[in-house]
């Protein structure tokens, strides 16, 4: 599968992951919706890699990858918590900005169809993700948690990519074996609990995660990390989607805007 279809694959599955984890952490704490979806995808990556062995080179980028996206992770999903998916989603999004700068500073040059691709479908997810209203409560620290967010994921997924350069399932692992830890002291420091019947649920949420990170970094070894970065942002679509079909939550004008212009972004991308 080319480096296009891998990075919407990723996409539907940060989507949906993020639809899910933005109810969970509602009725759990943050740091244990992250903490124990991350354990999740370790022990699923850690079994695929103990078979398929493991690239030493790869361990350093993925390492980093996973410390920064354990920042963004629990901004993210505190974000979801005090604010709304409306709200955040839009200003997470624009973490496809970071390694599109990233890309470009390493000499990457997407033609000029593809740069109106990317600014066409950048745009969509802005205006897709949008809703009328503020964010239920505590706005302006959702903002704040949420744009952290978008710049630690943007810098995962630039070292994501770096990673995948030598193997992406020892990259995704090695995030995984850094964020683990790092989660854990906190749901410790924390007292995080919640009710045994919702860990299921919250590890499906991780291996959904788990799998777009996986399919991301394939992507980037097979296409533009600036374009790839791009298409994988498209996941506030998917959330806006899914809210509609299962919350029954209305499509405003600018929102259906929004999911034509990204749409209309992905085969001038791929082009």
């Amino acid at each position: 599968m080319s480096g296009a279809p891998l990075a919407l694959l990723a996409s539907l599955l940060w989507g949906t992951a993020d639809f899910l984890a933005g109810r969970a952490s509602r009725a759990n704490p943050a740091v244990l919706v992250a903490f124990v979806g991350q354990t999740a995808g370790l022990v699923a990556l850690g079994a695929i890699v103990a078979v398929l062995g493991a690239d030493a080179d790869a361990f350093l980028p993925g390492a980093l990858s996973g410390l920064f996206g354990a920042v963004a992770i629990l901004a993210f999903y505190r974000a979801l918590a005090l604010g709304t998916m409306s709200v955040v989603a839009p200003i997470v999004a624009t973490s496809a900005i970071v390694p599109v700068i990233a890309g470009v500073v390493d000499g990457e040059r997407p033609g000029t169809l593809q740069w109106i691709g990317v600014i066409a479908a950048l745009t969509g997810v802005a205006l897709a993700s949008r809703e009328p209203g503020g964010a239920a409560k505590d706005t302006r620290q959702a903002l704040q948690l949420a744009v952290l967010a978008a710049l630690g994921i943007g810098f995962a997924l630039v070292f994501l990519g770096a990673a995948a350069d030598h193997d992406a399932l020892t990259g995704v692992t090695a995030a995984r074996v850094v964020a683990v830890p790092i989660l854990g002291v906190l749901v410790l420091g924390a007292r995080a609990k919640a009710p045994a019947r919702s860990l299921p649920g919250l590890a499906a949420i991780g291996l959904l995660d788990t799998g777009a990170n996986t399919a991301f970094a394939i992507a980037t070894t097979s296409g533009l990390l600036s374009l790839i970065a791009v298409l994988g942002g498209l996941f506030p679509i998917v959330t806006v989607a899914l809210a509609y079909f299962l919350l029954h939550e209305r499509l405003q004008p600018h929102q259906r805007v929004g999911v034509v212009l990204a749409l209309a972004g992905i085969p001038l991308i791929s082009a």
